[in-house]
C-alpha cells in the first residue's frame, strides 16, 4: 500500500484534534529536530510520498532543509498554495490560519515552493472551495498551467467540508487551453466520511491520482468520551485491531486503502512511535466482512463537519 507522510504536524506545534493532550512544543530547537527525525525516520522506513504547505508553519522550510541531505529521484513532494500561518507559535493564537485564494498569494507562496524542485512533483490549491470562486478564477487558473507545463508538474487541489463532491465535480470540468488542468485530488475521506466514494470512479476512469488526507477523522476514530454515539465504532474498531494485532489508527489508514484503490494514504504522523503504528498497515488485510462493519459507520458530510469544527487547535 502506499502510505505518504503529511508534514501539518511537522511544521506547527498545534494542530486540530479531538484528543487534547497538552504537548509542551514551546523549545522550537527541539520541535524542529524532533520534526527532522520524523522525516529521516519515514524515509528509512520506505516512506517516498512527502505532502507539505506554507500553511503548515515551518513545514516546507523544513522539508526542504532535509532534502538537502537526499540525492533520490524516487521521493515525490507535494505541496499547496493559498493558505497562510499566522499563529507564529502561539498555542493561545485565536487565528492560526488566514486562507487567500488570489494570483498575488500563488505567485508570492510559490517563490518559496519551487525551490523544492526537483523533487517537487504536485502543486496543489489548499482547500478548494466554491465560495472563494478559485476555480472560476482564470488568471489563476491561467498561472497554473504555466507552471504546470514549465516545470512538468502535476496540479491538483485539497477538498475539505460538505460540499467536497460538488467540487470535484466541478474542478474535473475546468479546462485551459481545452485541457484539464487537475491531476490530483487530495480528499477526506474515513469510514465517518465515506462521500468520496459517490465520485471515485469518475475519478479513476479519468486516471486521476487520488490522494487521502484525514484517514483517522482528526482523531475521531479513537474511543472518547465525549462522542457517546460512537461507541458500537470503538467497540467493533477495537476488536478489529486485536484480531489483526495492529492499533486503531492502522485499522483506519487500511480501510481508506483497500476502499480506494491505488490512493495514496497520508499519515499524519508526528513522531516515531505513531509512524511505526501506521505503518503496520502494510502487515495485513480487511476482509470484506470487516470493510462491511466500517461501511456501516458512516455519517452525513453535515454531521461529520459540523463535529469537525468544534474540535480545537492543541
Amino acid at each position: 500500500m502506499s502510505i505518504g507522510l503529511g508534514t501539518a504536524a511537522l511544521g506547527r506545534p498545534q494542530y486540530i484534534n479531538i484528543r487534547q493532550k497538552n504537548v509542551d512544543n514551546s523549545d522550537l530547537d527541539a520541535f524542529k529536530k524532533q520534526s527532522f527525525s520524523v522525516l529521516e525516520n519515514a524515509y528509512n522506513l520506505g516512506i517516498r510520498y512527502f505532502d507539505t504547505a506554507p500553511g503548515y508553519g515551518l513545514a516546507e522550510e523544513l522539508l526542504l532543509e532535509w532534502l538537502q541531505t537526499k540525492n533520490d529521484e524516487t521521493i515525490k513532494v507535494a505541496t499547496k498554495w493559498g493558505y497562510t500561518y499566522t499563529a507564529n507559535f502561539n498555542a493561545n493564537a485565536k487565528v492560526h490560519e488566514v486562507k487567500e485564494h488570489s494570483l498575488v498569494k500563488l505567485n508570492e507562496q510559490w517563490q518559496f515552493s519551487e525551490q523544492l524542485l526537483p523533487y517537487l512533483k504536485v502543486y496543489q490549491i489548499h482547500s478548494a472551495t466554491l465560495e472563494t470562486g478559485i476555480l472560476e478564477n482564470k488568471s489563476v487558473l491561467e498561472q497554473l498551467a504555466v507552471l504546470k507545463k514549465e516545470h512538468n508538474l502535476k496540479i491538483g487541489l485539497t477538498t475539505t467540508g460538505t460540499n467536497q463532491v460538488e467540487v470535484i465535480k466541478n474542478a474535473l470540468n475546468v479546462l485551459v487551453d481545452g485541457k484539464q488542468l487537475f491531476d490530483v485530488y487530495q480528499v477526506t475521506y474515513n469510514f465517518l466520511d465515506q462521500s468520496l466514494s459517490e465520485i471515485i470512479d469518475e475519478l479513476q476512469l479519468q486516471n486521476k491520482s487520488i490522494v487521502i488526507k484525514e484517514a483517522l477523522a482528526n482523531g475521531r476514530v479513537f474511543r472518547n468520551k465525549k462522542y457517546p454515539h460512537y461507541n458500537k465504532m470503538y467497540t467493533v474498531l477495537e476488536s478489529l485491531a486485536h484480531k489483526h494485532n495492529v492499533g486503531l489508527d492502522a485499522i483506519a489508514l487500511k480501510y481508506c486503502n483497500q476502499t480506494i484503490g491505488k490512493s495514496t494514504v497520508l499519515s499524519g504522523a508526528s513522531n516515531l512511535d505513531q509512524l511505526k503504528e501506521n505503518l503496520k498497515t502494510n502487515s495485513f488485510l480487511l476482509s470484506n466482512n470487516d470493510i462491511e462493519q466500517l461501511n456501516s459507520f458512516k455519517i452525513s458530510p453535515e454531521l461529520y463537519w459540523q463535529e469537525r469544527k468544534e474540535l480545537q487547535w492543541n
